[in-house]
C-alpha cells in the first residue's frame, strides 16, 4: 500500500470517527433533554393519547445519520486523496532527484520552493549532499588522472633509457643505471605518498596523547642535514602542546611541512620557523619560511594533489606534489584546520590547529 493511499485512509477514517462522535453526541443530547413520550392534547385540553417521541426521532435520525456518514466517507476519501497528493508532491521531486543521482548525474538539484518545512529541509540537505558528492567525485577523478600521469612519467623515462641502452650497447652503463636509480626512487616516493594519503583518508587510527612540541623537535632534527645542505636555518620554539591523535601521522604531517619549507626557500641564507602553542581548546603548530613571493591564488592551490606551486630551487628534491595534500588530509582526519597564508616578504606561513580533546 502506497503512502498516499495510507494517508487517504487515515484522513477518511479520522473524518468518519469525528462524524460518528458528533452524531453520537447529538443523540445523547436528544436522549437527555427529549422525553420518552408526550401526551397528545385536543383543542378542549383533554388528553387523547400518548406519542412516542424518542422512537419517532430514532426512526428519523438513524437514516439521516447513515447518509451523513456515507457522505463523510466519500468526502474523506476524495479529499484525503487530493490532500495526500499535494502533501507528497515534494517527496516525489526528491525521489526523482534520487533516481537521477543513482543513474550517475550528480549535477541535478531539487531546489524545492516554498516555506521552510520538513520537506524543504530534507530537499536542502539532499542538495547539499549532492554538491559534496559531486565535488568529491570530481576531486577523485582529477586525483586519479594526476596520479596516473605522475606514475606513468618515471615508467616512460625508464623505458626510454632501456631502449637507448639496447640500441647502443657501447653507452656508459653506469650513467644509465644511475639515472634509472633516480627515476625508480622518484616512482617509489610517489607510490609511498599515495599509500600514505590513502591510509590517512580512511581515518582508521588509534588516538593517544601526543605532545606536539616533541613531534616538531623530532621532525626538525630529522631534517637538519637537508636544511644544512641547502643553507637553511631551522629555528624551533614553543611550549608543551598536548593533543590527541596518531603520533606517526602527526610526525608525518610536521615532517612534510618542515621539508616543504626547506625546499621552497631561498637558495642561501633561508630560514624556517617552527613553533607550537596551546590555545583555549586547541593545539597550534605553525611553520613559517622565507622564499619567493606567492599570490593568494597560488597559495589556495597548494593543498591540491600534485600541485607544486612555483618551480623548486633544488631539483634533487623535486617531490611529487603530495606533501601539503597529505598534511591537509591528516589535519582533517584529526578534526583540525589548516591555514596557508603568503608572507608579504616572500615565503609561506602555515598554521595547523588541532583539538586538544
Amino acid at each position: 500500500m502506497s503512502v498516499r493511499l495510507k494517508l487517504t485512509f487515515s484522513y477518511a477514517g479520522f473524518l468518519m470517527v469525528a462524524g460518528t462522535l458528533l452524531l453520537a453526541a447529538v443523540w445523547v443530547f436528544l436522549l437527555r433533554y427529549v422525553p420518552d413520550r408526550a401526551m397528545l392534547i385536543n383543542p378542549d385540553d383533554r388528553p387523547t393519547g400518548v406519542f412516542p417521541i424518542r422512537s419517532t426521532l430514532l426512526d428519523v435520525f438513524a437514516p439521516r445519520a447513515a447518509a451523513v456518514l456515507a457522505f463523510l466517507l466519500v468526502f474523506g476519501l476524495v479529499g484525503g486523496w487530493i490532500l495526500a497528493g499535494r502533501m507528497l508532491a515534494p517527496l516525489t521531486r526528491i525521489t526523482d532527484a534520487t533516481r537521477t543521482a543513482t543513474n550517475g548525474s550528480l549535477s541535478h538539484r531539487i531546489d524545492l520552493p516554498g516555506r521552510n518545512d520538513e520537506f524543504r529541509e530534507l530537499a536542502d540537505a539532499f542538495d547539499t549532499m549532492l554538491a559534496r558528492l559531486e565535488a568529491h567525485v570530481s576531486e577523485q577523478q582529477r586525483f586519479a588522472a594526476n596520479a596516473s600521469h605522475e606514475l606513468r612519467t618515471p615508467l616512460a623515462i625508464s623505458k626510454t633509457l632501456l631502449d637507448l641502452a639496447r640500441a647502443d650497447p657501447d653507452q656508459d652503463t653506469g650513467l644509465i643505471i644511475e639515472r634509472l636509480h633516480t627515476v625508480n626512487t622518484r616512482a617509489i616516493e610517489a607510490t609511498e605518498a599515495l599509500l600514505l594519503l590513502s591510509r590517512a583518508h580512511q581515518w582508521s587510527f588509534t588516538r593517544e596523547p601526543v605532545d606536539l612540541s616533541l613531534v616538531a623537535e623530532e621532525a626538525a632534527e630529522t631534517l637538519l642535514p637537508l636544511a644544512e645542505k641547502h643553507g637553511v636555518t631551522i629555528e624551533t620554539s614553543g611550549e608543551i602542546t598536548p593533543t590527541r591523535g596518531s603520533q606517526p601521522l602527526l610526525l608525518q604531517l610536521t615532517t612534510n611541512l618542515v621539508q616543504n619549507a626547506i625546499v621552497h626557500n631561498l637558495p642561501d641564507q633561508g630560514t624556517v620557523w617552527v613553533n607550537t602553542t596551546t590555545g583555549p581548546k586547541s593545539a597550534v603548530l605553525t611553520v613559517e619560511n622565507t622564499g619567493d613571493v606567492l599570490t593568494p591564488h597560488q597559495v589556495s592551490t597548494l593543498t591540491e594533489p600534485f600541485q607544486r606551486g612555483t618551480e623548486r630551487l633544488h631539483t634533487d628534491h623535486a617531490g611529487v606534489g603530495l606533501g601539503l595534500a597529505i598534511v591537509k588530509t591528516i589535519t582533517g582526519a584529526h578534526g583540525g584546520t589548516l591555514t596557508l597564508t603568503p608572507r608579504p616578504d616572500g615565503g609561506l606561513h602555515i598554521t595547523v590547529e588541532l583539538p586538544t580533546d
